[in-house]
């Protein structure tokens, strides 16, 4: 038995040593990498930047009223569409007494100076008819009568404009009805019927009853980056993506470079506004947010290859070329030079053509042993 466990054990520190020498034979073995291969490509690079922002309609009206008081009915609500001179809402005038008083008493002043006129006036007439006076004097008393008349209808309408805000004579153009001065769309009506409005004058800006905007001329307004700016211009095209309708791109063209930037968050920003073209079948609301992708630079129908296959050291760029790929890969250090790059691909002047292949990364499955001789 301690013959046979020998034995055993003799195997086993043989077994151990075989595969110890096995191990240490295969990690010397020397180890060949390989390389993924790519061709140069013909493309085109397009460098771009990103400006964020929101959609707005390029002119929004505030509308507001000519006159103070208390709104009695709204007509209209937000999303409809008005014509100028639509009737938005009604302002019932709550007159000042002092005014009100002053305007009756001018009014009654008027009617007792028309009937003490009048009288004289009849008077007159009976006397030119019986031919006692002359007709200067009688045209005299008919011109008194006249403005006498004129005088108590003026008072009538002041008391009609301080109690009513609107006089019988210019009803159409009463102050009571704001009107829209635009035709468009109803953004917002912030108002409701019994709610108190100041009119707009040199002090106030006054309360707005309703703002309307014409939908189907929109602008794109964001902010680029100072690094960016100097290199658009006015009238350059710009690709609009909105959150709302992220399926859809839609064309715009840059019409707006802000003179003076902003800080913001220890960035500096320029505002820049772009028109946008938006097809009948499209509703954009006002507000969207979106995103403005505008090209900076481009490359078309150039050589191209992978960032990644390019060697940078200081101001000079190398890849390796393929001579040869059996039985091991071969590559040859060359020259080229680069052009424009959207970090990805990048545009080769150059040193490389079409036919020409060029080492990539490392492969992580491919690896092949040397045989030694």
């Amino acid at each position: 038995m301690k013959r046979i466990g020998k034995i055993f054990l003799f195997i086993i520190l043989g077994v151990i040593v075989v595969s110890t020498f096995v191990f240490l034979w295969n990690k010397s073995r020397p180890v060949t990498k390989v390389y993924e291969i790519l061709s140069p490509t013909i493309g085109t690079i397009e460098n771009k930047t990103v400006a964020t922002g929101k959609v707005s309609p390029r002119d929004e009206i505030l509308i507001k009223p000519q006159i103070s008081g208390i709104v009695s009915e709204v007509l209209k609500e937000a999303g409809q569409m008005i014509k100028v001179g639509e009737v938005i809402a009604t302002v019932k005038v709550i007159p000042e007494m002092g005014q009100l008083n002053s305007a009756e008493s001018r009014l009654k002043v008027a009617e007792i100076n028309l009937q003490q006129i009048e009288t004289e006036y009849n008077r007159q007439s009976k006397l030119f008819k019986s031919g006692v006076i002359s007709k200067e004097e009688f045209d005299n008393s008919e011109s008194s009568f006249r403005k006498a008349q004129e005088e108590k209808s003026n008072a009538q309408d002041a008391l009609d404009i301080v109690r009513e805000g609107v006089s019988k004579r210019y009803a159409k153009l009463s102050n009571t009805q704001i009107r829209s001065t635009i035709s468009g769309m109803i953004l917002d009506v912030p108002i409701k019927a019994g709610n108190s409005v100041i009119q707009a004058n040199t002090f106030n800006d006054g309360t707005t009853i309703a703002s309307v905007a014409n939908m189907n001329d929109l602008i794109f307004i964001g902010n680029i980056d100072e690094t960016e700016v100097g290199k658009i211009k006015e009238g350059i095209p710009v690709s609009l993506t909105i959150g709302a309708l992220s399926s859809q791109k839609f064309e715009a063209v840059l019409e707006y470079i802000s003179p003076k930037g902003t800080e913001q968050s220890g960035a500096v920003l320029f505002e820049m506004k772009a028109a946008v073209n938006v097809p009948d079948s499209v509703f954009i609301r006002a507000g969207y947010s979106a995103n403005a992708e505008i090209v900076l630079n481009k490359a078309q129908d150039v050589i191209t290859i992978p960032e990644s296959a390019i060697e940078f050291n200081n101001d000079s760029t190398f890849v390796y070329v393929l001579k040869a790929e059996t039985p091991t890969q071969v590559f040859e250090k060359s020259h080229i030079k680069i052009g424009l790059s959207d970090g990805i691909k990048t545009e080769v002047k150059e040193g490389l053509t079409t036919e020409d292949k060029v080492r990539g990364n490392l492969s992580n499955f491919k690896f092949k042993k040397t045989e030694l001789n």
